[in-house]
């Protein structure tokens, strides 16, 4: 595992990424391996600020989108194509896949407007493996209410929403399926888990 990869982790909210992102960050640190834990919208100072406009104040959906990649080209510029090139890998919650499930097809942004913004903005670069965490909307929501924390603006959307975003998040990984591993996220915490593991394991090597 000399080559420094790039793994990011996709999903509707509420599908459980966050606890199996520390599981994958813990994997490599058993194995040695420098990583840089990241997220989008944000990983850097000026990507957090546009995290802020883009969560909570209210714009057209194509300012959405391009705000989205200006974040992303940031986020590349200044953390994820630095790490990869210094050997250390990058973990993220979240690229260029939430944008086309979000904006593509949650709110029905023209597609190929997402393809050409993806290829202006990194038209080289994908992630080595991405996780999805595939979850029912309904089940999703159920979880989010029991945390207690206010909702941002995309997650205060209808269940047709999310639908949309689901079938998107699909219709992206079976148009890929080398780089996705899709996962049931209904299963729990440790079986998720063990098959996020088996996979690094089958992609990277133990």
């Amino acid at each position: 595992m000399t080559t420094a990869k790039f793994i990011t982790f996709e999903g509707i909210d509420g599908a459980g990424k966050s606890s199996q992102i520390a599981r994958c960050g813990a994997w490599l640190q058993a194995r040695g391996i420098d990583f840089v834990h990241t997220r989008e919208p944000g990983g850097t100072p000026l990507g957090e600020k546009l995290r802020e406009l883009l969560l909570h104040e209210d714009m057209h959906l194509e300012t959405e989108a391009m705000l989205m990649f200006a974040a992303r080209r940031e986020h590349l510029a200044a953390l994820i194509e630095p790490a990869l090139a210094r050997g250390t890998w990058v973990v993220s919650d979240r690229f260029s896949d939430a944008t086309f499930a979000y904006q593509v097809g949650g709110r029905g942004l023209d597609a190929d407007k997402f393809r050409r913004l993806e290829q202006w903005v990194h038209p080289d670069r994908q992630p080595d493996l991405t996780f999805l965490f595939d979850l029912d909307p309904a089940i999703a929501a159920q979880r989010l209410a029991g945390t207690g924390q206010a909702p941002d603006r995309f997650e205060r959307e209808q269940a047709d929403f999310f639908a949309r975003v689901r079938a998107a998040y699909l219709a992206r990984a079976t148009a890929d399926p080398t780089r996705f591993c899709v996962i049931d996220a209904t299963g729990t915490p440790e079986a998720i888990g063990a098959r996020l593991e088996d996979t690094l394991r089958e992609r990277f090597g133990s």
